[in-house]
Formats: C-alpha cells, structure tokens, sequence
C-alpha cells in the first residue's frame, strides 16, 4: 500500500502549503490522488521532489 504521510511531514518541516504546490504546477486532481492514496505517476513524484526539493523518500513510503 502507498503512503504519503511523509509528503506531509516534509511539507510541513519545509512550510510549504499545498496552495505552494497548486502555484507550482501540482493540479488539484492530484492533490486528491495523494489525500485518497491513490497512485500518481513518477512524473508527478519528480516534479514534487523537485519543488519540495527532497527524494522520493520523502514523499512516499510503501507498507
């Protein structure tokens, strides 16, 4: 299963808000995606890791 509960955590450590991430090419829909836990593609997974400046890690977790 996928978890983006460190997505979270180094958003907030990093005070970035997902209005921050909407401005910066991340859409709603995939926002929802990531609240839902559903899958985003990598794509998506780098352009967040670029904005948020982190590695995948960071991001998601699988359990």
């Amino acid at each position: 299963m996928i978890d983006y509960s460190p997505l979270w955590k180094t958003m907030k450590s990093k005070n970035i808000s997902q209005y921050y991430l909407l401005k910066n090419g991340i859409d709603n829909k995939t926002l929802d995606s990531i609240k839902k836990g559903n899958n985003i593609t990598l794509l998506t997974l780098e352009r967040l890791c670029s904005i948020l400046d982190c590695s995948p890690n960071d991001i998601v977790s699988f359990k």
